[in-house]
């Protein structure tokens, strides 16, 4: 929870609003057409004495008392299928999975968590109780291992803990899948006890110290150094900010009102990134002043993209040049599951 590049609060979160918005890694999902409305933050209420200095929040801004048949809200995280390749699936020697994380919460009963395989449409679901209203809670769940489907050896999402926040009768009036990996059936995805987080606006949700592992124990918290745990968000999310006048790359002009030059990713990405930015560019090139222009991306690959100027003015064919922010600019490389 220690890594939130895209901010550390996102206010009226609700229907529409399904996507990464804090905490990098953690995705918001809501599903029908609910009412309700959540902010979501990057918290320093921690479990005392456990190493963490921030958590999730979930706070209801917006209350929802009665869910439609289809409304729903969970938190979720996905993992590549080469990543996973370990746990042998599809195998006798599949192995078992233990989640275990702290949370807290004023609203006190009945909660899901969901372990769905998205390539095969399977999953296996588990309960916990929050007992005591307000107070860090450690929960472990342990699950077996799926003898009956792998999972994919790529980069596509293969495997995600959700865990389910509210959710109408369309998730809950079936049997929750308990007893192994089944196939994935709406209505045994959540249980019929689950607690309505949107149904008072005095509701606040909190979750730190995730860890997935192999096996059937859990083992302490492994905690990574923050260039560590910032790297491997890289590969998912990258966001860089430049203020005016700071170089976005070097380039080359190849025409009086364009320029080219290539920039280069501090991770590898996942798949080749979606590119969005804020602010504006200008191009520069010795012996020309600067001139203004359209800032766009192509060429983009995993390692890389081409970033071009056009439609600028005053710059000179065939001369070293450089892309500079005009005004503060941040630039972001989306590649997340």
């Amino acid at each position: 929870m220690s890594i939130a590049q895209r901010g550390t609060s996102a206010t009226g979160l609700g229907n529409g609003d399904t996507g990464y918005h804090t905490v990098d890694r953690y995705r918001f999902q809501e599903v029908g057409a609910p009412t309700f409305e959540f902010t979501q933050s990057q918290s320093t209420d921690v479990p005392s004495g456990q190493g963490f200095a921030n958590s999730l929040k979930m706070d209801c801004t917006t209350a929802q008392g009665s869910l439609a048949s289809g409304d729903a809200l969970n938190i979720q995280q996905g993992f590549e299928g080469q990543n996973l390749q370990y746990l042998k699936y599809g195998t006798s020697s599949a192995e078992s999975l233990t989640l275990s994380f702290w949370v807290k919460s004023n609203k006190t009963g009945t909660y899901t968590v969901e372990f769905e395989e998205t390539g095969n449409t399977r999953h296996f679901c588990k309960t916990y109780t929050i007992d005591s209203a307000s107070t860090w809670e450690k929960k472990t769940i342990t699950i077996s291992g799926d003898t009956v489907s792998s999972l994919a050896n790529d980069n596509t999402l293969e495997l995600r803990p959700i865990w389910w926040l509210a959710a109408g009768s369309n998730w809950t009036s079936g049997t929750l899948a308990t007893s192994g990996w089944s196939s994935q059936t709406t209505a045994n995805r959540v249980s019929s006890s689950q607690v309505n987080l949107a149904d008072s606006t005095a509701n606040e949700w909190y979750i730190t110290g995730v860890q997935l592992e192999a096996g059937t124990t859990e083992s302490d918290f492994e905690f990574l150094p923050y260039d560590v745990n910032l790297a491997r968000c890289y590969r998912y999310f990258e966001k860089e900010s430049t203020n005016s006048n700071g170089i976005i790359c070097v380039s080359q002009a190849y025409s009086t009102s364009a320029s080219l030059g290539y920039k280069q990713y501090k991770v590898i990405k996942r798949t080749a990134p979606s590119i969005s930015f804020t602010g504006t560019a200008i191009a520069l090139t010795a012996g020309a002043a600067s001139a203004g222009g359209t800032l766009t991306f192509a060429d983009i690959t995993v390692d890389n993209c081409r970033a071009n100027i056009a439609s600028a003015t005053g710059l000179v064919a065939g001369n070293a040049s450089a892309i500079l922010a005009n005004t503060a600019i941040t630039i972001s490389y989306d590649s997340e599951l």
